[in-house]
Order: C-alpha cells, then structure tokens, then sequence
C-alpha cells in the first residue's frame, strides 16, 4: 500500500495504539488525538488522505467533529469507526458527511481494505485505462475479453464485472458488502448467496487447466485477489 497519512480520532488508547501498529506494518501513518475538539483541529490544519473516527467522544462528539471540518472546507475521506450500529445511526452518520461506516468489533483488513478503496477514490483523476492485469490474469476492458497466462477465458457479464473488480482492487480484501454494493449496485445484504455463486463459477473458469487459485477466501471478511502467487 502506498505511504498514507490517518487522521485517527479515539479514546480508546489501546485500540489507537494496536492501529497505529497495524496500520504502520502497511507503510502508513497515524496521528492520534483522544477527543472531539482536538481532532477537529488537527483535521482542519493538517494534510490526511484518510480520517478514521469514532462517534462517541469526549468534549465534542463524531458527528460534531464531522460538521464541523465540513463546514471549515475540509473534504477529507471520514470512516466513522463504532460501536453504534443501528440503522438510523448509520444514516444520521452518513448524511452528516462520512464516507464510509465500520462497527466495532471490525476485522482490521476490512478497515484497511475500507482505506484503500478510499484513497483511490481520492485520486486525482487519470486517463482510464483499457486494458489491467493483476498477476497472469489480464483483461481488455474494450473488447470484453480475459486471458490467463494468455489462454482466453469466457465470462458472463457479471463474471467479467465481477473480475473487474477483483482486479482492480488486487491484494486488498474485499467484503461481501463491498462485492453487493460495487458489482451489484445493492446497498443491502439481500441474504442470498448471489457472491458466493459468482466467484464460485468465476474461480472454475479462472483455475481450468491452472494448479494456483488466484482468488483467496479471507474467511468471516471477504475475498482477495492475489496479484502475484
């Protein structure tokens, strides 16, 4: 992952300092404030591609903090990171101007999956590209066409939109919320088993004729993509 600068605003100072860890194993950065006030400060002064923060804080409370670094010009990505998991919390979060919403207890690689897609999305634009690859899978996006190690591939429509994906997020864990709401447009978890079918089909087609899977299932989070094996 590429060097990242996170804003973490939380007072659980055992989390923040597990985080600080695990996010510095992926070459990224944290700076910690313990309470609302102070975190909106640092946000509204300081350079971050990413602020993760919690909605219950001491002096000023997330959504506080949000409204105001919105109103100061900020548009920094916010993924709130709680404990308040009801419906309407979520909407009254996300309506407040967050970005991205993860209940604790969280598995750290959706959080960092969560940053990742992010900071892409906060990329300055760049010409879209026709053809992508992650490892010997290959694709032309204009003619609709797959090769692994050069042998065609047939996918249906989904399959391909579905790779798409994969390939585009290569090595970074992917949900099944993540998969519903890119692949399939769906907000929800519709409990069906229409992930789980996909990449099923997907990796026979993928594997025909090939001893390596490229695609890993991280069990009770997602899928990954390897773009090397």
């Amino acid at each position: 992952m590429q060097p990242v600068h996170i804003l973490l605003v939380e007072d659980d100072r055992d989390l923040a300092a597990t985080l600080t860890d695990s996010f510095g194993r992926h070459g990224c950065t944290l700076t910690c404030a313990a309470d609302g006030p102070s975190g909106a400060e640092l946000a509204t002064r300081g350079q971050f591609e990413v602020l993760i923060l919690d909605r219950m804080l001491p002096g000023l409370d997330g959504l506080g903090v949000l409204r105001r670094i919105r109103q100061a010009g900020v548009r920094t990505p916010v993924i709130y990171l709680t404990t308040m998991s009801g419906i309407n919390d979520r909407v009254e979060g996300l309506e407040a101007g967050a970005d991205d919403y993860l209940v604790k207890p969280f598995a750290f690689p959706e959080l960092l999956a969560r940053v990742r897609v992010l900071v892409r999305r906060d990329a300055p634009a760049a010409e879209p590209a026709t053809r992508i690859a992650a490892g010997d899978v290959e694709m032309d996006l204009l003619k609709r066409t797959v090769r692994r190690a050069g042998r065609p591939i047939a996918l249906m429509p989904q399959e391909f939109q579905l790779l798409e994906y994969l390939v585009r997020n290569a090595n970074c864990v992917l949900t099944r919320a993540m998969l519903l709401q890119n692949v399939w447009n769906i907000n929800f978890d519709p409990q069906t088993s229409v992930v789980e079918s996909n990449i099923s089909r997907l990796r026979t087609k993928l594997n025909e004729n090939f001893d390596v899977d490229p695609i890993q299932t991280i069990r009770n989070v997602g899928y990954k993509l390897l773009a090397s094996q």
